[in-house]
């Protein structure tokens, strides 16, 4: 088994995007997870959570259980150790210094020596206490670090880029939408909306071959701009087309992304909105099982009349007024 550290404040998000580099994955109390296995790779590309750790024990969230604890549990490990405590979204009142401390002792007295620089171990403190689901959750796991991902997205900011247009997304919710999706190495990936080609981007940057598709020959120009900055070595393809009629073949990939017009911002008319996204729907699923689909309102009925399941939707407040909806979507 494993802990994970989930990112953010939406837990249910972040444990969805999870499941792309773990599985079995359960939130077990505000900002933390188990899961049954993990793929370290993948643990090391996910946006919404910070680390994996293989579990040694579970207690209250309570400084003096987790001594307890640490000190019955078998440890088959010898060498330098770090011991990092968080108090998850600061809610469980743990002194996270006396628990390093504390637990810290117990691995001395069990021969380790201490080296908060460069330990041959990390032992990772969890301690969470809140509601999850209306339910009052509280726990504390205890792991060694197994994967840590890789928050690098800063250095992708839209602003830097070669091309940038108002309204393009953040690195980090990019990175989540395509894990979901399913991004990875030996898959295709198409987006049919790609504006910049921050999607793309992403999922390029985990693996994937990218297709990217617009109907504006500016946004073309631009995403390939970027990609061809941004990516080192990557498979990708930009296309001028319309995202109701792709020029892609059937089943031809094995997923596909996109961030729809939000209809305070475009000018297209309400009814060609519904048109253009709901084309959008049929064409994807005429060429992948899978989709994550982005809009500023949900389109769940549009989704199942092109033949869609919605497995699940979210719906993230961005600033002010503006609510992303996220549809995961599978094939019937």
């Amino acid at each position: 088994m494993y802990c994970l550290e989930l990112a953010g404040d939406e837990d249910a998000f972040a444990a969805c995007e999870a499941a792309a580099g773990a599985s079995a994955v359960e939130i077990v109390a505000p900002g933390v997870a188990t899961a049954r296995g993990i793929d370290a790779d993948r643990v090391r590309n996910l946006a919404y959570t910070h680390a994996a750790s293989e579990l040694i024990a579970r207690t209250d969230p309570d400084i003096e259980a987790a001594v307890l604890a640490l000190d019955a549990a078998g440890i088959d490990r010898t060498g330098s150790v770090a011991v990092r405590a968080r108090d998850v979204r600061s809610q469980a009142g743990c002194s996270t210094q006396e628990a390093e401390q504390r637990l810290g002792s117990v691995l001395v007295d069990r021969g380790f020596t201490v080296d908060l620089d460069d330990p041959d171990h990390e032992l990772r403190v969890l301690f969470s206490s809140g509601e999850v689901d209306g339910e009052k959750r509280e726990a504390c796991l205890l792991g060694w670090l197994a994967a840590e991902s890789k928050r690098d997205f800063g250095d992708r900011r839209p602003t830097d880029r070669p091309f940038f247009q108002p309204g393009s997304m953040a690195p980090l919710d990019a990175r989540a939408l395509v894990n979901i999706a399913g991004a990875g190495p030996d898959t295709r990936v198409v987006d049919p909306m790609c504006g910049t080609g921050g999607l793309l981007l992403e999922a390029a940057l985990v693996g994937s071959q990218v297709v990217g598709v617009d109907a504006q020959w500016k946004m073309t120009r631009g995403s390939r701009e970027n990609l061809t900055a941004l990516l080192e070595e990557a498979d990708f393809e930009i296309i001028h087309g319309d995202a109701t009629a792709l020029p892609v073949v059937d089943e031809s990939a094995d997923a596909v992304v996109f961030d729809a017009p939000y209809g305070r911002q475009s000018k297209i008319a309400r009814h060609e909105l519904a048109d253009l996204v709901g084309g959008a729907l049929a064409e994807a699923r005429r060429i992948a099982d899978r989709a994550v689909v982005v809009a500023d309102r949900s389109w769940e009925a549009e989704a199942r009349e092109a033949g869609w399941t919605v497995d699940q939707r979210f719906e993230r407040r961005v600033h002010g007024t503006l609510v992303r909806h996220v549809h995961v979507l599978s094939a019937e």
